[in-house]
């Protein structure tokens, strides 16, 4: 994101703005480690260790019967015109925002509402409390909407919709992901200018509107609407089910099985291996090598795209990798995708916890651009919705959150998830081996990967991102001023 401020660290100021490039995830004072990096990166290796000696020897109950007839799989809502109403005019705000206002980021809520809420937030709380997004998602909304038998009778001249093809599975929402992901991560210059945003939303709402009417509604949403998927996904994780299936209970949607299907398996490593690629752009050594290397512009954001691109598919070689070894130490029966997409819900705790350690600071202080937007989403010069502080007048405060406190909290939670995901594969292995001593054999390879990904999620935490303080900011923000005169 870029976050617009003055001379006095205000936000959206019209007399004077400077737009000064931020790191979304890095923000306060640095925070040296009270360890050296390898005892701090070894240790939370040791504790994951640890927690698989004691889950190893414990017996795994049975799947319950109800259990075993789960699919995955999304489900919709009872209509719920009144939200969905509500849902369509915001949107509609949005983009009407976003196409007339102001084109200062920091000024237009848009940019704010989507990459912040939407894209960040939404799915952080999905992860938590489980996914509550279905009565009020718009673009599932639209799709629902146009899903008439007598408008397709009358403009196709059937009422029966067109059939998704096997082979198609959940590509058109893991391409939509990764699309998304990559204006965040390498196009975020462009992605994030108010109109851009606008023109995507409104884009996205005819894809909705068009896929809904051939396909139909419960298909588009189960397996071609990216926030449907995403939000179900995380929803898996989170405490109640909101009419989802699995039990209640925090990760109680994790016994749904994932369907082996390269396309769904893609999905669910896209949300690991996005956070971890921002995470690898933060780092110094990311830096230096971008100055190092000859490409610049375009070229070097293309080089970045398939940069991103490569990193899916080392997880798809590495996490593969491993799941096959899994299945030949254990002699499990199934194809090494089956084994992968029974392994897969011990690694979305992880993809929850990294994304939640990796944006808590983003979310604080970029959240506070909140206040001065909602007195005027739209930047528009002259319009005055709310007092003070809903003005011009609020102050970004970049130390909301010590950072001492952020650090141990994010250490803590990135092993905390790891242990999850150890408890979690020993559940899946217990059920698909043969024999207990099959199902422990096979665990040992698992572990091997979680320990190695608990190692590079503390590296990368690791890394120092910013060097700041208030004073820094308003020094960068005159260093860019200079340059762009």
């Amino acid at each position: 994101m870029r976050v617009s401020l003055d001379s006095v660290g205000r936000v959206g100021s019209h007399t004077h703005r400077v737009f000064l490039p931020i790191i979304g995830h890095a923000f306060g004072k640095r925070y040296d480690l009270p360890v050296p990096l390898w005892l701090f990166v070894f240790g939370g290796a040791l504790v994951v260790f640890l927690s698989f000696l004691l889950v190893l020897p414990r017996a795994v109950a049975p799947v319950r019967t109800t259990e075993s007839q789960y699919a995955d799989r999304s489900q919709l809502r009872a209509p719920s015109p009144i939200r969905w109403i509500i849902a369509g005019a915001v949107t509609v705000g949005l983009i009407a925002a976003g196409l007339v206002g102001s084109q200062a980021v920091a000024e237009n809520i848009v940019p704010s509402f989507f990459w912040l809420l939407v894209w960040v937030a939404v799915p952080i709380s999905c992860g938590v409390i489980g996914d509550w997004t279905r009565p009020v998602n718009p673009f599932a909304a639209l799709a629902r909407v146009v899903d008439r038998p007598e408008l397709r009778r009358v403009l196709l001249g059937s009422e029966e919709v067109v059939t998704w093809p096997e082979w198609l599975g959940w590509w058109p929402a893991a391409v939509l992901f990764f699309a998304m992901a990559c204006g965040e991560l390498v196009y975020n210059g462009d992605a994030t200018r108010p109109g851009f945003t606008a023109t995507c939303l409104l884009v996205y709402a005819l894809l909705s509107s068009v896929a809904g009417f051939f396909v139909g509604a419960p298909t588009w949403t189960d397996r071609g609407e990216t926030f449907s998927v995403l939000f179900a996904t995380w929803g898996r994780l989170g405490w109640l089910r909101f009419g989802a299936l699995g039990r209640r209970g925090l990760g109680g949607g994790l016994r749904v099985p994932f369907t082996a299907d390269a396309s769904r398996i893609t999905f669910v490593l896209l949300l690991l291996v996005s956070v971890s690629f921002d995470g690898l752009l933060s780092t110094p050594a990311w830096r230096s090598f971008r100055t190092a290397i000859p490409l610049t512009g375009v070229r070097f954001e293309l080089f970045e795209t398939a940069a991103f691109a490569g990193l899916v598919l080392a997880a798809w070689c590495l996490f593969g990798g491993f799941a096959a070894l899994v299945r030949r130490v254990g002699n499990l029966e199934g194809s090494t995708l089956t084994v992968l997409s029974g392994l897969l819900p011990s690694l979305l705790p992880i993809a929850l916890g990294y994304l939640v350690a990796h944006n808590a600071e983003y979310i604080v202080i970029n959240g506070q651009l909140f206040i001065p937007l909602l007195g005027n989403p739209a930047g528009i010069v002259g319009v005055h919705l709310l007092p003070a502080p809903f003005n011009d007048s609020y102050e970004i405060n970049p130390n909301l959150l010590p950072s001492s406190v952020v650090w141990y909290a994010q250490v803590v939670l990135i092993v905390f998830v790891h242990i999850v995901a150890v408890v979690q594969a020993h559940r899946y292995l217990g059920h698909a081996a043969r024999s207990q001593a099959a199902a422990q054999r096979s665990e040992w390879p698992w572990i091997v990967a979680m320990v190695g990904y608990t190692m590079t999620s503390l590296w990368l935490l690791a890394q120092p991102l910013v060097e700041t303080t208030a004073s820094a900011v308003v020094r960068g923000a005159g260093t860019l001023a200079m340059m762009l005169r």
